[in-house]
C-alpha cells in the first residue's frame, strides 16, 4: 500500500512549540484523511528545528464508494422541516428525494446519496491546504510581498518549502503539488542550514531521512538527544567528571540543533563558592548548558554546551564565546550572593516590623523578613499583605506543631522566615530558587536544620510526582501556609470554576491531602479550618464565617481525595461508601477505604456485602410500605435459632466493631463484621422476615436493622456496587 511523506521546513521553530506542533500535524492530517473515507496503518511524526515531518504508512490509495440513505420527514410535514433535510442532505429541491411507505406512519422522503469514491491524490491535495493554513501556533506570523494581502499564510516563522510525496514502494512516488502563497509542495528541501545548504531531491521517507542525515539533519529528536547525553558522558568521563543529567534541558537543546555537537567550557574555579543551586540554574537558563560534578563532591568549574555545526577548530572558539558568557553571568551571580549576606542598607527603617514579628535585626534572612513586612506587598488584595499571611501561618503552624510531633518554636520560626527569601537578590534574578535559597541562608545564619529545611519544603508537593515534606517541622509549615491558602481564598469567594483554578486552590487541597495521608497524620480540618477563619478575623480581612463555608471546603477536601484515591487505585463505589459530609479526617478516610477494599476481596466479605444489601432492601422496602419495625429487638419474640444465633452474633460483633473502631483498627472491624457472614447466610435461609404476626414481623424488621446499623458504623454498604 502507498505511503505518505510531508514535509513543512520553516526559517525557525521555537523549540517549546516543535513537539506539540507535529503532534498537531499528525492528528489533523490523518483526521482529515479518515473523515474522506482513507484509512491507514501507521502514522509517526518528527521534529527538528527547522521542520516538521510526517510519515503515513499504508495509506489506502482510493476512498470507497458509499451509498447512503437518509430518513426525512413526512410528505406532510411544513416547509421548515423539508428545507432541514435537503440542507442535511445535500438537495437542491424535494423533487430529488424518493418517497417510501409505512404502514403505520404513511408516506415520508429518503434521499438516496451515492458519494463515488476519490483518489488519495486528490484528497491530500484538497485537505493539505486548508490544514497549513489554519495550523495552530502560539504565535505566528506573515512574511514577503504575500504579506500585504488579506487572508495571507501566517505561520510560526516564514514557511520556506513543502514536501508531500505519495506512492508505493516499488515505484517512484507522485508528488502532490498544491499550491500556498505562491509555495508549491514538491519532492526538494535541504539541509543543514550550513553545512548542507543545497537542495536536493528526495522520494519516499527512508530515503528522506538518509539524505537529511547525509546532509547534518538527525531527524529524530530523541536520537538527538540520545547523542548530547552520550557524547556529554564521554566528555565528561574524559575529564574525570559526572555529567549532570536535566531532562527538561535536554528536550529544550534538542530542539535548538539539528546535528548536535557537545563541546566543554570552563569558567574560574571562584565561581564556586556560589551555591550549585545558583551556578546550574546560572548556566543553564541564560547558556543552556549543563553543568558537570566532581564524583563524590560538588560542581566543577567545567560546563557542557552543544553547539549546532562542527567548527573547524574543533569548536574552541565557540567554547570560548560561551564561557566568555557565563563568566559575566556568573559575576552577576556572585554579586548578588554576597550582597544578600550582607546587611541592608535601610535596616534602620525596619525597626518597626522586627519588632512586631520577633525577628532578629543581626541576621540577614531576619532582615529580609522585615523588609517584605514594611514593603507591605500584597498577597491579594482582600487577604492583606505578605507579612500579614506569615503572621496567620506563624499562629497555624504553631497551633498543628504538636498533632505533627513538632515543636512549636521552631514551626513558629520555621513559618516566619519561610517567605524572607523573597525579597532576595538570588530569588529576584532566578524565582525558581525560592525556597531553596531561603534553606541556604537560614542555615549560613545558624538556624535549627528543621527551620532551614521548612524553608524549601514548606512549598511542596508541588504536583502530583513531587516528593511531600516528611521533617515535622516541614509538614506543620507547609500544612499551615497551604490551609491559609484555601481557607482565605474561600472566604472571599475565589474558589475554582471549571477548568478556572487561578490560585492553584486544587494543587494546594491535594497537598493537602498527600503530607496527611503519606505521613499519617491524623487531622480534624473542620477545627483547623475554623482556626484559620478566626485569624482572618482577627485581621479585620473578613466580617465573621460565611455561612456554609467550612462545609464546602471539605467537601472540595473530599473530592480531591476522590481524585487521589481513585489514582491509587481505590474504587470509587468504597469511597462514597466511606464518606460522609462530616468526614473530616482524611487519613481515616483513606484507612476505611483500604480496609473495605481488602475486607471485600475476601469470600466472607463478598457474602456479607450480599446478605447486608438484602436486609437493607428488605428493610427499605417495608419502610416505604410503612410497615411497623420495632424499636428494639424484643428476644422472646424470637421462634427460630437462626434468630437467636443472628442477634447474638450481631450483638458481639458490634461491640468487637466498636472498639477497634475507637483505636481505629479498621482490618479488626472487618473481620468482627466477617463474624456475621454465616448467621447471616442461615437468618435468610431459615426465618420469613414478613411472619403473618405483627409483632414477630416488626422484631424480625428489627434485626435486620441491627445488621445495617452494625455494618454502618464503618461504612455505607448500600453504596457498594455488587
Amino acid at each position: 500500500m502507498p505511503d505518505l511523506l510531508i514535509e513543512l521546513r520553516s526559517e525557525e521553530i521555537p523549540a517549546r512549540m516543535q513537539r506539540k506542533a507535529a503532534g498537531d500535524l499528525r492528528k489533523s492530517v490523518t483526521d482529515a484523511l479518515v473523515d474522506a473515507g482513507l484509512t491507514y496503518e501507521a502514522a509517526r511524526e518528527y521534529w527538528t528545528p527547522r521542520r516538521l515531518v510526517l510519515d503515513v504508512r499504508g495509506l489506502t490509495a482510493r476512498s470507497v464508494d458509499v451509498n447512503e440513505e437518509i430518513k426525512g420527514p413526512s410528505t406532510k410535514a411544513p416547509e421548515q422541516a423539508l428545507a432541514g433535510f435537503m440542507r442535511k442532505a445535500g438537495l437542491a429541491d424535494i423533487s430529488q428525494a424518493h418517497v417510501h411507505t409505512d404502514p403505520k406512519k404513511g408516506d415520508f422522503y429518503v434521499a438516496h446519496i451515492s458519494k463515488p469514491g476519490r483518489d488519495a491524490e486528490t484528497i491530500i491535495a484538497d485537505v493539505m491546504p486548508g490544514i497549513i493554513r489554519g495550523f495552530s501556533w502560539p504565535k505566528s506570523m506573515r512574511w514577503g510581498k504575500a504579506s500585504a494581502r488579506p487572508g495571507s499564510l501566517k505561520w510560526v516563522r516564514p514557511l520556506q518549502s513543502i514536501i508531500c510525496t505519495f506512492g508505493p514502494e516499488t515505484e517512484d512516488p507522485t508528488v502532490i503539488a498544491f499550491e500556498i502563497d505562491g509555495l508549491v509542495a514538491g519532492n526538494t528541501t535541504s539541509g543543514h542550514r550550513f553545512h548542507a545548504p543545497e537542495t536536493f531531491i528526495v522520494r519516499r521517507f527512508d530515503d528522506y531521512s538518509d539524505k537529511l542525515e547525509r546532509a547534518h539533519v538527525v531527524l529524530d529528536a530523541e536520537r538527538r538527544k540520545e547523542i548530547i547525553v552520550s557524547d556529554a558522558r564521554n566528555l565528561a568521563f574524559a575529564s574525570g567528571l559526572e555529567l549532570v543529567e536535566d531532562e527538561g534541558l535536554l528536550d529544550e537543546v534538542s530542539g535548538l540543533v539539528e546535528w548536535p555537537v557537545v563541546l566543554m567550557g570552563e569558567f574560574e574555579e571562584e565561581f564556586l563558592q556560589i551555591p550549585d543551586d545558583i551556578i546550574r540554574l546560572t548556566i543553564k537558563t541564560n547558556q543552556k548548558c549543563f553543568v558537570l560534578r566532581q564524583p563524590g563532591n560538588g560542581l566543577s568549574n567545567k560546563f557542557v554546551l552543544v553547539s549546532n555545526i562542527e567548527a573547524s577548530d574543533g569548536g574552541k572558539e565557540i567554547a570560548h564565546g560561551n564561557a566568555k558568557v557565563v563568566r559575566a553571568r556568573l559575576s552577576d551571580a556572585l554579586y548578588f550572593w554576597n550582597t544578600d549576606q550582607a546587611d541592608l542598607p535601610d535596616r534602620d527603617k525596619l525597626t518597626a516590623s522586627a519588632e512586631k514579628l520577633g525577628l532578629d535585626m543581626a541576621k540577614p534572612l531576619d532582615q529580609r523578613m522585615a523588609r517584605l513586612d514594611q514593603l507591605n506587598v500584597t498577597f491579594h488584595a482582600k487577604l492583606g499583605s505578605q507579612g500579614e499571611r506569615v503572621q496567620r501561618i506563624a499562629k497555624l503552624a504553631a497551633e498543628l506543631a504538636p498533632i505533627v510531633g513538632a515543636d512549636p518554636k521552631l514551626a513558629t520560626r520555621a513559618a516566619m522566615l519561610a517567605k524572607a527569601d523573597l525579597t532576595t537578590e538570588v530569588v529576584g534574578e532566578f524565582p525558581e530558587l525560592q525556597g531553596v535559597m531561603g534553606r541556604i541562608y537560614a542555615g549560613l545564619q545558624g538556624e535549627n536544620d528543621s527551620v532551614a529545611l521548612a524553608a524549601e519544603e514548606h512549598y511542596k508537593p508541588q504536583g502530583p510526582s513531587d516528593e511531600v515534606p516528611t521533617d515535622p517541622v516541614s509538614i506543620a509549615v507547609a500544612l499551615a501556609d497551604k490551609l491559609d491558602t484555601l481557607v482565605g481564598f474561600w472566604a472571599i469567594d475565589e474558589k475554582p470554576t471549571g477548568s478556572k483554578d487561578p490560585y492553584a486552590l486544587r494543587r494546594a487541597a491535594l497537598g493537602v491531602i498527600r503530607i496527611l495521608v503519606e505521613n499519617g497524620v491524623e487531622l480534624n480540618l473542620l477545627a483547623q479550618i475554623a482556626g484559620s477563619l478566626k485569624s482572618l478575623a482577627d485581621q479585620k480581612r473578613i466580617d465573621g464565617a460565611p455561612e456554609g463555608l467550612a462545609t464546602d471546603l471539605l467537601s472540595f477536601f473530599h473530592d480531591r481525595l476522590k481524585v487521589y484515591l481513585r489514582d491509587q487505585g481505590a474504587r470509587h463505589d468504597l469511597i462514597d461508601a466511606v464518606i460522609t459530609p462530616q468526614s473530616d479526617d482524611l487519613l481515616d478516610i483513606t484507612r476505611r477505604v483500604e480496609a473495605l477494599g481488602a475486607f471485600l476481596d475476601t469470600e466472607d466479605g463478598r457474602n456479607l456485602l450480599a446478605g447486608t444489601k438484602r436486609a437493607a432492601n428488605i428493610l427499605a422496602a417495608e419502610e416505604k410500605k410503612g410497615t411497623a419495625v420495632a424499636d428494639a429487638v424484643d428476644p422472646d419474640l424470637f421462634e427460630l435459632d437462626a434468630e437467636k444465633n443472628l442477634f447474638a452474633a450481631v450483638n458481639q460483633s458490634v461491640s468487637q466493631a466498636t472498639q477497634a473502631i475507637e483505636t481505629e483498627d479498621y482490618s479488626v472491624a472487618m473481620s468482627a463484621l466477617a463474624t456475621l457472614r454465616e448467621p447471616v447466610d442461615s437468618f435468610f435461609e431459615a426465618v420469613l422476615v414478613n411472619a403473618d404476626d405483627e409483632a414477630v414481623r416488626a422484631n424480625r424488621l428489627a434485626l435486620l436493622a441491627m445488621i445495617r446499623h452494625a455494618t454502618g458504623a464503618v461504612a455505607d454498604f448500600s453504596r457498594i456496587a455488587g
